[in-house]
């Protein structure tokens, strides 16, 4: 398992960057745009890319992909803006999806 002073982490599938610690997990109950995928509050060494509106299924949002700065492979999103209030707790949070990331066992 891969740690990052002491913390377990998330790495990009391909080039085994990090790109996010367990403790910043929030959900696993989330769908991304080829399967399943993760809620984290905090993302590491990726590229965000420019900003676009989006219909998702919990309602419309402003999102930029993010990419692994290693190897620029895609690896979900980033949410801007809510446009819904209800769904405001999603702002400034990262979606990524579990088949972009390598498994921590």
């Amino acid at each position: 398992m891969a740690e990052f002073r002491g913390q377990p982490l998330y790495n990009c599938r391909n080039c085994r960057n990090p790109i996010a610690l367990r403790d910043d997990l929030i959900s696993k109950k989330f769908k991304g745009k080829s399967g399943p995928a993760y809620l984290f509050s905090h993302a590491m060494n990726i590229t965000v890319g420019p900003k676009r509106d989006k219909q998702l299924i919990t309602g419309v949002f402003t999102i930029a992909d993010i990419y692994c700065r290693g190897c620029g492979e895609e690896l979900g999103w980033k949410y801007i803006t809510a446009h819904d209030a209800t769904q405001r707790y999603k702002e400034g949070k990262f979606i990524i999806e579990i088949s972009k990331i390598a498994k921590l066992y």
